[in-house]
């Protein structure tokens, strides 16, 4: 199999003209062509003056690839395609007697028992929140009725927080391995369109992404594993540093010696159950915002000039950075093209916002978080639980300013600049659900946040115009950005203190998006079964 890079077609060209357009670049006639895929189709619109291309990176076969490949010396972007394709490093044997745990059944905790179940281990899973049907029900619930579930929400339940997003599926993760590949073809395997093997940025959406989640569920099923729902694990069992076991909110003890904890960012009583347990864990950095609203056309316009609304490119997107004067960095987090900014707290009395869009991103807005880094060293000393505990005060506050019935407190861009209090909406209608309290948002985070996202909108406004136009929306609060802890692991992937533990994913630290955190599953079920087979890598 070879590979060729750079190969530019025009936006509007018909499918059929791709292969002679790849035999004519090679210099080669059709028939020699005998197959060829498509890895990665991306263009750039940087540079508004030139005509938009498609840019592919194919991989192909022809009948003589060394006599291509020297004929082709001279050109750096035909070459070997690297192999992408996955292998296991072991099977379980027959007689296993020792079934392995995941806790949690997001993206990590689905992936890390999707492998374990290919490779024989036969997981038990266990999930805290509900299967995803039911788990969206209680999740309108909130957003229409203003009636939170706290153990099945955006945060708890089959799918995990990337359910209910935008349901990105790219990540500048370093993936030696191509394990990102294995995490795609996963999806697709499960009902996810076959786009997302090539575009430049995959996305699945809510809706298909609950089909998708049901359908991987009843693969590890399949292959003997064990997919249990509402059983929220309570205690850890850990005796001179090896973990034997957990114990559920039911009293019910499940012992293993080989535990992978996938917990999700938000699952804060069993960090704090962790903690006291011992488990060795640092606070790291995270960062706070809200979210902010745009007419989708105004981005697209600006993002793609005269080719705005073409229906090959979809909704446009922005990613977007900018170093403040008072040293802190504010950009854009988990842009959302056509799409909704949801309510996504999981703990009673507080709000958090978080951003979701369908496959289609056909929504009129565009929004993405507007966040400012901060530090445990800077910014909440102490305790590993400190960035939690001041997760908490601002989300309880966001609640208090939004009248203390789920509403997110909101301001005009105009007037947050401007420093005052917004009492009527333009024309951009916010869209977040239950619905938006309009304020001053200036005590909503801390006053060095305040200050430089204020510096930034300006600034952003120079890269994309009408970014700080007067009547775009902010809501208040983003803060579930990441997790604001790291549950540490070794070389090893178990914890640097109890062995048997497992680590893993967005909650512990070592992920952050869907991509990510499938990779992170594969890697850590990897570890595990090293473990439990004795292998050393």
């Amino acid at each position: 199999m070879l590979r060729i890079t750079e190969l530019k077609l025009p936006l509007d060209h018909a499918d059929e003209q791709l292969r002679p357009a790849l035999a004519q670049r090679l210099g080669i006639d059709s028939a020699e062509l005998l197959d060829f895929t498509l890895f990665k189709r991306s263009y750039d619109a940087r540079k508004k003056s030139s005509e938009l291309q498609f840019i592919y990176t194919i991989d192909f076969q022809v009948r003589d690839e060394a006599a291509l490949l020297k004929r082709l010396s001279h050109d750096n972007h035909v070459g070997p395609a690297p192999d992408v394709s996955y292998k296991v490093v072991g099977q379980a044997p027959h007689d296993l007697t020792e079934r392995p745990l995941v806790v949690g059944f997001g993206p990590c905790g689905i992936f890390a028992g999707l492998l374990l179940a290919q490779m024989g281990f036969k997981p038990i899973i266990l999930e805290r929140g509900k299967e995803v049907r039911q788990r969206t029900k209680d999740t309108w619930g909130l957003w229409r009725k203003s009636v939170l579930n706290p153990e099945s929400n955006v945060q708890f339940g089959e799918g995990g927080a990337g359910t209910f997003s935008d349901g990105k599926l790219y990540s500048q993760i370093k993936d030696p391995k191509f394990h990102g590949r294995k995490v795609l073809h996963e999806f697709v395997k499960a009902g996810a369109p076959e786009e997302i093997l090539y575009v430049s940025k995959p996305h699945i959406g809510t809706f298909r992404l609950t089909g998708v989640v049901e359908n991987m569920r009843q693969q590890i099923e399949a292959l003997g594993g064990e997919v249990r729902f509402q059983q929220r694990v309570t205690d850890v069992l850990i005796e001179d540093g090896q973990l034997h076991g957990v114990v559920l909110d039911s009293g019910e003890r499940i012992d293993s010696r080989h535990v992978i904890l996938a917990l999700g960012h938000s699952a804060r009583d069993t960090f704090r159950m962790l903690h006291g347990r011992g488990v060795y864990m640092e606070a790291k950095p995270f960062s706070v915002g809200f979210r902010i609203e745009h007419p989708q056309g105004l981005i697209d316009r600006a993002r793609l000039g005269k080719y705005a609304g073409h229906p090959k490119l979809g909704a446009a997107d922005y990613k977007l950075v900018h170093h403040a004067k008072n040293g802190r960095s504010v950009y854009s987090f988990c842009m959302c093209p056509g799409g909704t900014v949801v309510a996504a707290t999981s703990e009673p009395n507080r709000v958090v916002t978080n951003g979701m869009s369908q496959y289609s991103r056909n929504e009129r807005n565009a929004n993405s978080g507007i966040v400012v880094g901060i530090t445990p060293d800077e910014d909440y000393p102490g305790s590993p639980l400190a960035g939690i505990e001041l997760q908490e005060r601002l989300e309880s506050h966001a609640y208090v300013m939004g009248g203390e019935n789920y509403e997110a407190p909101a301001q005009l861009v105009g007037d947050f600049i401007a420093g005052k209090a917004s009492t009527q909406l333009g024309e951009v209608e916010p869209s977040y659900k239950p619905g938006v309290k309009l304020t001053d948002l200036a005590d909503a985070l801390p006053a060095f946040a305040i200050e430089a996202i204020r510096e930034a909108l300006p600034a952003f406004d120079k890269q994309i115009k009408g970014f700080s136009q007067h009547d775009a929306v902010l809501t208040g609060i983003e803060t579930r950005t990441s997790s604001p802890l790291r549950i540490t692991r070794g070389a090893d992937m178990q914890s640097l203190n109890v062995k048997g533990l497992f680590p893993a994913g967005e909650g512990a630290g070592y992920a952050g998006g869907i991509l990510s955190a499938g990779v992170d599953g594969i890697r850590i079920a990897e570890a595990l079964a090293r473990s439990m087979l004795g292998i050393v890598e």
